[in-house]
């Protein structure tokens, strides 16, 4: 279920705001904060290369963590981060504060399995991934590392929605109104679709 919790260390930011987080990243460090759980907000600075690392490593957004913020144990969860959308490094992150019995709303990944035994793909038809993720509420100390959606069988015209998926115990969709479009297999028209449908396809069936 869910990864192995890692810890990072952190400093308490004295100052906020534009000059001083440019001087922190200077200094090979970015800023971030921590906040919920009733308390104010903590504003820490961490080190962009350990940081960096746990992201490009996977599963960043869905790993509970203990801060280490001068010798103080924080459990949290990441919520957001900002790359610079020129050089691709970490200038920004948001943590939320989890105790063992929060309820966190996470983007959970969905992977696809047994696309060859699948006669709809088999016959030549396309699958038409309509979410990559799908947001649940999970427990903090329970977060799946990913959906999985079996395709064994499924035939061409076939729809996948979020009831045909096994969801982890403790977890519900955040979406509780209608039983939403997963993927769908396309049957195959003249041939494979090309790239460009394929994602008309997914808009069409997204609304």
């Amino acid at each position: 279920m869910s990864h192995a919790t890692y810890e990072l260390k952190a400093e308490t930011r004295e100052r906020v705001g534009k000059g001083s987080s440019r001087e922190l990243r200077r200094n090979g460090l970015i800023p971030a904060v921590i906040y919920g759980d009733k308390q104010p907000p903590l504003s820490i600075a961490l080190s962009t290369k350990d940081v960096t690392m746990k992201i490009h490593a996977g599963g960043f957004m869905t790993t509970v963590a203990i801060i280490d913020v001068n010798g103080e144990k924080i459990r949290v969860l990441p919520k957001d981060y900002q790359l610079d959308p020129v050089r691709d490094f970490t200038m920004h992150v948001d943590f939320l504060r989890v105790s063992k019995d929060s309820q966190v709303s996470v983007a959970i990944p969905v992977h696809f399995e047994n696309e060859e035994k699948s006669p709809g793909l088999k016959q030549g038809g396309v699958l038409n991934i309509v979410r990559h993720d799908v947001e649940l509420n999970v427990p903090a100390d329970d977060i799946p590392e990913f959906l999985t959606v079996d395709l064994t069988g499924l035939k061409a015209g076939e729809t996948i929605h979020i009831s045909n998926i096994k969801l982890p115990k403790n977890a519900t969709p955040v979406i509780t109104d209608r039983d939403f479009t997963i993927a769908t297999i396309a049957a195959p028209a003249g041939g494979l679709q090309e790239e460009g449908e394929e994602e008309e396809a997914e808009g069409e069936a997204e609304e």
